[in-house]
């Protein structure tokens, strides 16, 4: 949207809170963070989207919501009942995890009183879901991500409706992301593509930093399709969003079987196929095949480790790369890092943070506009922030730009996005953007603060903009997470 503040009446107050969070101060958290245990990660396998329609069986045990129900000290998969007890029993036994399922006939819900509510977690898979998810599920699934969650979603191919309702997994993935009332503006950076690849072994990329790859439960190598689809990826739209996987002849932006994401304060993670997951038993009546240890992939391990660097276990594979060391509580420190809150915790120029109609939010109703007077402007936004020592800590930021400006060539307008020290002294540049870099939408933006381990420092945008044309610099849904 095209915006000019112009004669739009500014706020008289100038917002306090510049070093709210100083030295040696709790991490300030949103009340509807759900944070990362230390120690045990919390996950929750949906079976509320017919996940055992047809031949399917991606369950981890029949006793649900506890699969302890069925065995307390499972020691072999078939000690649970499902197509996915291998995964579960794997989890349970590193005594790290706590696993339920919600159980058929449940709906998704956070914020609420009940003990299967997405805020008593840190993931939720969805393998495979065969119905479409409510609207007020789809809410509560995206405010979950952007709040600190991790979600793990497998489709199958397309085609692949096992309770004949006229939807299969592909659509119902992409209808969560492109059809909900947090943000339907592609963000994950993903599409599923409408594909059914009927064989292959997709490829791990090079990177020995990634965690998912490269992870305490083993090195991932190769997947398995047996009739699964892929990924079109849009780091346009999320730069964070990372292809693992690629189908044979595939790279970049296309082809991508395994991938991972974030958004706001929380991580994704897709997997083009439900073969991969499938331990060979299950239910009596149903067909199924052993793709959890085909000799030819190292699909388990890729499910585990993409489940702890969901939960919070591992350390971040999106914006920068790179690891921590392993002692890090994984948390989002930013306070009002939505803007929700207004005028609190941010320092910044008078009216910067608001929920004029002039330019939209990204997502929520409040967001930081800097500029976009058409006359000789400075605005700053500030927050100071202590890094926990031993993090791998990365900022995330989405922004939108658009200018009036007509030159191709020419920054007349600028922001800038820096480190600051305790003295003001600017400790680093991470980026500057200009009126060239206007385009429609917003687009996430991710840098790794990991140098800044163990110090306090400000995190600074400042916007200056020239005495003609106006350029809106448009900030919403910030984060600095570490794990």
């Amino acid at each position: 949207m095209l915006g000019s503040r112009g004669s739009r009446r500014r706020l008289s107050t100038a917002l306090a809170g510049f070093g709210l969070l100083l030295a040696g101060a709790a991490v300030q958290v949103g009340s509807g963070t759900a944070a990362h245990a230390a120690t045990t990660h919390r996950v929750l396998f949906d079976n509320a989207h017919a996940e055992t329609a047809g031949n399917a069986d991606w369950i981890i045990s029949t006793s649900q919501p506890d699969p302890l129900g069925q065995n307390a000290s499972p020691s072999a998969e078939t000690d649970w009942t499902g197509a996915l007890s291998s995964w579960g029993v794997a989890l349970q036994k590193t005594g790290g995890y706590s696993l339920k399922t919600l159980p058929s006939g449940s709906s998704l819900s956070y914020g609420g009183s009940s003990s299967l509510d997405l805020s008593n977690f840190d993931t939720l898979v969805l393998p495979e879901p065969n119905t479409l998810f409510t609207s007020a599920e789809k809410t509560a699934i995206m405010n979950f991500v952007k709040n600190g969650g991790g979600l793990f979603m497998i489709s199958d191919h397309t085609g692949s409706d096992r309770n004949n309702d006229g939807y299969d997994s592909v659509q119902i993935l992409n209808d969560l992301m492109t059809n909900n009332s947090v943000d339907s503006s592609d963000p994950f950076g993903f599409s599923i593509d409408s594909l059914n690849i009927s064989s292959g072994y997709p490829a791990a990329i090079n990177d020995s930093t990634d965690p998912v790859l490269h992870g305490s439960f083993g090195t991932v190598t190769k997947s398995l399709i047996a009739n699964g689809t892929t990924a079109t990826l849009k780091p346009s739209d999320n730069s964070s969003v990372k292809g693992l996987l690629y189908r044979s002849g595939y790279s970049g932006n296309t082809g991508a079987f395994f991938l991972t994401s974030t958004y706001g304060s929380g991580r994704i993670a897709y997997w083009g196929d439900s073969s991969p997951i499938d331990d060979g038993t299950g239910q009596s009546g149903n067909t199924l095949y052993d793709g959890w240890n085909d000799s030819g992939a190292t699909n388990a391990a890729l499910a585990l480790n993409a489940t702890a660097w969901l939960a919070g276990a591992g350390t971040s594979s999106g914006g920068g790369g790179g690891g921590g060391t392993g002692t890090c509580t994984a948390a989002q420190l930013l306070g009002n890092n939505g803007f929700e809150s207004g005028n609190s915790v941010w320092s910044a120029t008078s009216g910067v943070i608001t929920n004029s109609s002039g330019e939209s939010p990204r997502s929520g109703s409040y967001y930081a506009w800097l500029d976009g007077n058409g006359t000789a402007t400075t605005d700053t936004l500030s927050q100071s922030v202590t890094v926990p020592s031993g993090c791998k800590a990365t900022l995330n930021f989405s922004l939108h730009i658009d200018t009036a400006e007509t030159t191709t060539s020419t920054a007349y307008d600028t922001l800038k996005v820096q480190v600051l020290g305790s003295s003001g002294t600017v400790l680093g540049t991470l980026a500057t953007y200009s009126n060239l870099n206007a385009a429609s939408g917003y687009t996430q933006r991710s840098f790794d603060l990991s140098a800044y381990a163990g110090q306090t420092v400000t995190l600074k945008f400042t916007g200056t903009e020239g005495s003609k044309y106006q350029t809106s610099f448009v900030v919403d849904d910030t984060a600095l997470n570490v794990a």
